[in-house]
């Protein structure tokens, strides 16, 4: 009689939805990650599924506790401050229907709500990050926060605006705050390793 080999239990992965904190109508991801990623590899994964460039400062505040990259200089260091890099997502968002803070950029504050959806175990094609769903577009950096990117998108809107023409040009030349591009997010998602 052969015994039977017990089966690990797979790594578990979260259904996460990201929604830019005061964007209307909302600004949202729903993104599926690995548990065992650290909050570093999440920070990127949130960089590449909102659009933004990793231009800036962020952190997590999960709880009362805050993580981010530490500061190379320790006397600039807070001691409350966790290293986001020796931290897995698993070990500090434990439980479905769990909300955390993601911010980006200090000086706009983008602060973007993560609610954990749905904890579920990994099948093997699902190793890597992938956005599922999302809607509009991310506001371009250095807008000035939630309330500059309002401004930015009426004076997009009004050709007749004294500055609607430096502020194209400051967009590339176009800007559409509907677009939303799944395949396009998904295949950046999939180099992140």
């Amino acid at each position: 009689m052969a015994l039977k080999q017990k089966s690990l239990d797979p790594d578990m992965g979260y259904r996460l939805k990201v929604t830019l904190k005061g964007s209307k109508p909302p600004i949202w991801r729903r993104l599926e990650v690995p548990g065992n990623i650290t909050l570093a590899q999440l920070h990127l994964i949130l960089q590449v599924a909102m659009g933004w460039t990793n231009s800036h400062l962020h952190s997590f505040r999960i709880g009362k506790a805050y993580y981010q990259e530490p500061d190379p200089n320790p006397l600039f260091r807070e001691a409350e401050e966790k290293n986001e890099n020796k931290f897995k997502l698993k070990q500090v968002v434990t439980r479905e229907k769990m909300k955390f803070i993601y911010e980006y950029d200090f000086g706009d504050s983008w602060e973007h709500e993560i609610l954990v959806e749905k904890i579920l175990p990994m099948t093997e094609e699902k190793r890597h990050p992938a956005c599922l769903k999302g809607a509009r577009a991310c506001p371009p950096e250095d807008v000035g926060g939630i309330w500059g990117y309002y401004d930015f998108l009426a004076i997009i809107d009004d050709p007749k605006h004294p500055e609607h023409e430096d502020m194209m040009e400051w967009a590339g030349g176009q800007f559409d705050p509907d677009q939303f591009d799944l395949a396009k997010i998904n295949k950046q998602l999939s180099k992140i390793r």
